[in-house]
């Protein structure tokens, strides 16, 4: 029997490390994987910290990983031995831990779904042909209304949430810069024909700078929202982590800042954080003195350069609607776009009955539907769309 060379058994456990972190989210590819061999080729693997501190410097590039890193080495890497641990490094194959609490992800990643069981063989029917089964479950799915879906059903959903593509449309700027092509720039050719004693030189062209505008949503939490708040905080979430510029606000009888708190990498740890950080979930909707706050402490601080804003909500109001014109027309004058967002017009006879839809609806650019995949697809088409209106007037 021939016996395999520890070195060849240290660089397999190697590649199936990186590609447990690969599964679990990280950046990493084959190339990570050779500079990982050739680092701990490098170091002492008798010493635990060397050995960690060497395969976390090249596999590990942003701050947010760290912590996912960190368990799944513990994890893959343990040391049940104490002195031994150089041994457990060249097993060749690591078993899953047991007993250990982990990561959602650091979990999936390591127990990949097993493919489904061979049905048993049924015996032979005549070929039937279904119209309906011409369209896949996903494609199905994109039409049912949120609140009406199943568990199973939802997971689907929020799984293709997460790969809804969101490129916004950039800003044009009046700032400028040097280009190959565009405007003729004079006064940089004038400033090089003086440098060049007044000959003729090149023509120096400029272009306008691009930037992408800050997306701040005002989401509603309230016990009418239900299922729509859950699954546009994750459209949020993956419009921050694609989109970066944003701000999140969410609100009921109080408004509450979580942007920072849904920033972290991971959804469905951001929505519980977001869960224990506000404290009005599914209570009743003070519409007017949410706006009233938001416009007082946040409009100057987060609606500068061109901010879209979504407004998230129903309209359903359970106070006095006298001042929520005012409000939203002031959230409207300060903002570059106001769209709002309402699950209610999944119903085709919906009128605007309700005080507090009568006063948004005058004073918002735009109002769609947020009840289902299809509307959150259009909404990041929308978004992205090179076709937009000017920006208003403010005046």
């Amino acid at each position: 029997m021939r016996v395999e060379p520890t070195g060849e058994r240290l660089a397999a456990n190697v590649v199936h490390f990186t590609r447990l972190l690969r599964r679990a989210g990280l950046r990493v590819g084959p190339g990570d994987t050779l500079d990982a061999q050739r680092a701990v080729a490098a170091v002492d693997i008798l010493s635990r910290e060397q050995f960690y501190w060497a395969l976390h410097a090249v596999l590990v590039r942003r701050h947010t990983d760290h912590a996912l890193f960190d368990e799944a080495f513990r994890l893959f890497w343990r040391d049940p031995m104490g002195m031994h641990s150089a041994m457990a490094l060249l097993l060749p194959q690591v078993k899953a831990p047991i007993n250990r609490t982990m990561s959602r992800r650091l979990s999936e990643a390591w127990r990949p779904p097993a493919p489904p069981a061979t049905p048993p063989s049924a015996p032979e029917q005549p070929p039937q042909i279904d119209t309906f089964l011409a369209y896949s479950a996903d494609e199905i799915l994109r039409t049912r209304d949120f609140d009406e879906m199943s568990a199973d059903e939802l997971a689907r959903a929020r799984a293709l949430v997460r790969r809804l593509e969101l490129d916004v449309r950039p800003l044009v700027t009046r700032r400028t810069r040097p280009a190959v092509r565009g405007e003729i720039d004079r006064a940089r050719t004038i400033r090089a024909a003086l440098r060049g004693g007044g000959d003729l030189v090149t023509l120096r062209h400029r272009a306008r700078v691009e930037r992408p505008p800050v997306i701040v949503a005002l989401c509603d939490i309230s016990g009418s929202m239900g299922r729509y708040s859950e699954m546009l905080l994750r459209f949020l979430h993956a419009l921050l982590a694609e989109h970066g510029r944003g701000h999140v606000f969410l609100f009921a009888t109080r408004l509450s800042n979580v942007t920072r708190t849904l920033r972290h990498r991971d959804v469905d740890a951001a929505l519980a954080r977001c869960g224990k950080e506000v404290s009005d979930w599914a209570s009743g909707t003070r519409l007017g003195p949410c706006l009233h706050d938001f416009n007082r402490t946040w409009s100057r601080r987060v609606l500068a350069q061109g901010a879209v804003v979504l407004l998230v909500t129903d309209g359903l109001d359970r106070e006095d609607t006298t001042g929520l014109a005012a409000e939203v027309a002031r959230l409207r004058r300060s903002c570059r776009r106001l769209i709002w967002l309402n699950p209610l017009l999944r119903y085709a006879g919906f009128e605007p009955r309700a005080a507090g839809v009568r006063a948004l609806l005058p004073n918002v650019d735009e109002h769609r539907p947020v009840h289902d995949l299809d509307s959150l697809a259009a909404l990041g088409r929308a978004l992205s769309a090179r076709h937009g209106a000017p920006p208003r007037s403010r005046s």
